[in-house]
């Protein structure tokens, strides 16, 4: 395996959002490999930046979660295809893998979160030059976070990329059970695993009525399994997941930290399912925009797809549906996946 090498390249915010303190240095433009550190509001956060950067154009990838991992995203035609036409920045959330700090629960929710992702735009520009074209793509939970970022400042940014994200936490249970039982009864109209998705329907009368944290869970769950099964019954294309040689691994330490204090935060105590909901809001989003879904997203369903688009204040707006795909269309239709961001980017 190549040796990475990897460049540590520290801003301090001297206010928030304020003024950054750096030195450039010299990279190879047009293949970067190489790591910056983002501190911000208390925290330390590590962006893994690859791929070629000869005309500044960078592509910020919100993972999913929470509890995610931002080189979970390096992955098939993202590394060989997407790296080849502009750089790549993987970023490691407050509190997520590879991020330090030290701060309480008090520093941890959307809002503040979304001020980290306005942080990293700025350092970047601050690095490569304020000539930098920055286009921003949240995957599932990075959505929310990149809606959120998005109504606070999107003045350094090019274009918003939505990858089956959730711009309503709050609307989700309904969504999840709406979805699940068109599914179901789909799959038993075609006599495919026919007790199990009865078993789903069941499920879904049992626990899809009244929206708390533990039958949104359980909709989670089985949404989850469901896209299992569409993928045994090739309903879906085989989840593919290349990662070269770099094969992404987790610090077992902030998985723990994202199991037991991120999500509890986020989703237990400040309630990110039963109270955020950005689709008023969403109006205010007036970049460019892409929206992408699988058509048989079970997990953040397709339903909400059109929701996006439609409710986006964009005048320039598309939406793409992958017809193989579920929740994730960048491991089922890769090829495909790749072509729509690459057009998207060298368009705008």
């Amino acid at each position: 395996m190549q040796k990475i090498i990897r460049i540590k390249f520290i801003v301090i915010t001297l206010i928030t959002l304020g003024v950054f303190s750096c030195s450039k240095e010299d990279v190879t433009i047009n293949d970067l490999n190489e790591t910056i550190f983002v501190r911000h509001n208390k925290a330390d956060m590590p962006a893994y930046i690859h791929g070629n950067a000869t005309d500044k154009t960078f592509l910020i990838i919100l993972h999913g979660g929470p509890g995610g991992n931002g080189l979970w995203y390096r992955v098939n035609t993202i590394r060989t295809e997407i790296e080849k036409n502009n750089a790549v920045v993987y970023f490691d959330q407050r509190g997520h893998n590879n991020a330090q700090g030290n701060y309480s629960k008090n520093d941890v929710s959307v809002d503040k979160m979304a001020e980290d992702v306005i942080a990293l735009a700025k350092v970047i520009k601050a690095k490569y030059g304020e000539e930098s074209r920055i286009f921003l793509m949240g995957h599932s939970w990075g959505g929310t976070l990149g809606t959120a970022t998005l109504l606070k400042n999107q003045k350094d940014f090019l274009g918003w990329i939505n990858v089956a994200g959730v711009h309503d936490p709050k609307g989700l249970h309904t969504a999840n059970k709406v979805s699940l039982s068109a599914v179901a009864n789909e799959q038993i109209a075609l006599e495919h695993n026919v007790d199990y998705w009865n078993g789903t329907l069941n499920l879904v009368n049992k626990y899809g009525t009244i929206n708390t944290l533990e039958n949104s869970g359980i909709l989670n769950k089985a949404a989850h399994e469901g896209e299992s099964k569409l993928e045994k019954d090739k309903i879906i294309n085989k989840i593919i997941a290349d990662y070269g040689d770099d094969i992404p691994t987790d610090n077992l330490s902030k998985v723990i930290w994202n199991s037991t204090k991120i999500n509890n935060i986020l989703v237990n105590e400040q309630g990110l399912f039963q109270e955020v909901s950005y689709i008023d809001r969403l109006p205010n989003v007036k970049l460019p925009s892409l929206v992408l879904w699988g058509k048989y997203d079970l997990v953040v369903p397709s339903a909400l797809a059109q929701e996006a688009f439609n409710n986006l204040g964009s005048s320039d707006k598309e939406l793409f549906i992958f017809q193989k795909s579920a929740h994730n269309p960048m491991l089922c239709e890769p090829k495909l996946f790749a072509e729509k961001i690459i057009h998207f980017i060298n368009e705008h």
